[in-house]
């Protein structure tokens, strides 16, 4: 039987950790719950969002356990499992599986750039050593290389591969995929700015960055959207358009986690390199959260 379309909003969740910069378990299952109790439509921990890059391998499974324990089955969980070295992005999806993630986000691989049948043989090979159905992520601003239509349509055709996560920003590209994708394969936006044009065009949803302040008001954009409420989707997305501008201000996710501390929903904690939000754009960040009705 085929699996349902992965489709909705889902949050790429920030990682709460503790002062001294240890994983903050109690507040991530707050946190986790408060996202499914405000309709958020699936999760997605430990991607660039969730600082994976500074986890090890203990402490990414762990995240994606309690994730999943919280979640207690009503939503997918989408663990985040990237590597640009195939072997180690095999090891991490099996620690995956074993953790109980339902799907997982595998990344274009950073920093390599190889050529288009490279991106395909990784792909490939951890789909056949896992068994999981697998979420593609293009994101050409981190990563330094473009997961090109053709080769997301030819990875498509197999079952093993359920959707892809486009951060490209290049609509001619994310049109191919969408007129050319089996009508099992979702294709989900990874930028919120440009999630109402990519409905419009037919996208299935979203992995948002700002819904870990909002999950409520763009859970409900991007249900408008697919249902064809462009006008409603139009006014979600024009109130929210304070904050999802504040949310960018510095590398993400620095400014989603002095957000989410202003909040009292976890500490301002980030792992190096990353630092906090510099203190001329707190005031745009309050101000944004204001506005959107999150303070």
């Amino acid at each position: 039987m085929t699996a349902p379309l992965l489709g909705g909003c889902g949050t790429a969740l920030a990682t709460p950790f503790r002062p001294d910069g240890g994983i903050d378990e109690r507040a991530l299952r707050s946190f986790v719950d408060w996202q499914l109790d405000e309709g958020i439509d699936f999760l997605v921990p430990c991607g660039s969002t969730g600082e994976a890059a500074t986890m090890s391998l203990d402490e990414h499974r762990r995240v994606v356990e309690i994730t999943v324990e919280q979640a207690r089955g009503r939503v997918p969980v989408v663990a985040g499992a990237g590597s640009n070295d195939t072997q180690k992005a095999i090891t991490l999806s099996l620690a995956m599986r074993e953790a109980g993630a339902t799907h997982l986000l595998h990344v274009a691989p950073a920093y390599s750039k190889p050529p288009q049948r490279g991106m395909i043989a990784h792909f490939r090979a951890i789909a056949d050593a896992v068994g999981l159905p697998i979420v593609l992520y293009n994101v050409p601003s981190r990563t330094g290389c473009n997961i090109d239509a053709t080769t997301t349509l030819e990875l498509a055709d197999s079952e093993q591969f359920v959707g892809t996560k486009e951060a490209s920003g290049n609509l001619p590209q994310i049109t191919d995929i969408l007129v050319g994708r089996p009508a099992r394969f979702a294709v989900l936006s990874g930028d919120d700015e440009v999630t109402l044009p990519m409905l419009a065009l037919g996208a299935d949803g979203l992995i948002s960055v700002v819904s870990n302040v909002v999950p409520r008001l763009m859970t409900e954009l991007v249900r408008k959207g697919r249902e064809g409420d462009v006008s409603g989707a139009r006014e979600i997305h024009q109130r929210v358009l304070p904050w999802l501008r504040a949310a960018f201000l510095e590398s993400n996710p620095i400014p989603v986690k002095a957000a989410l501390a202003m909040m009292g929903r976890f500490e301002n904690v980030l792992r190096s390199p990353l630092v906090t939000l510099e203190p001329r754009h707190e005031d745009a960040v309050r101000t944004a959260l204001r506005e959107v009705g999150a303070l």
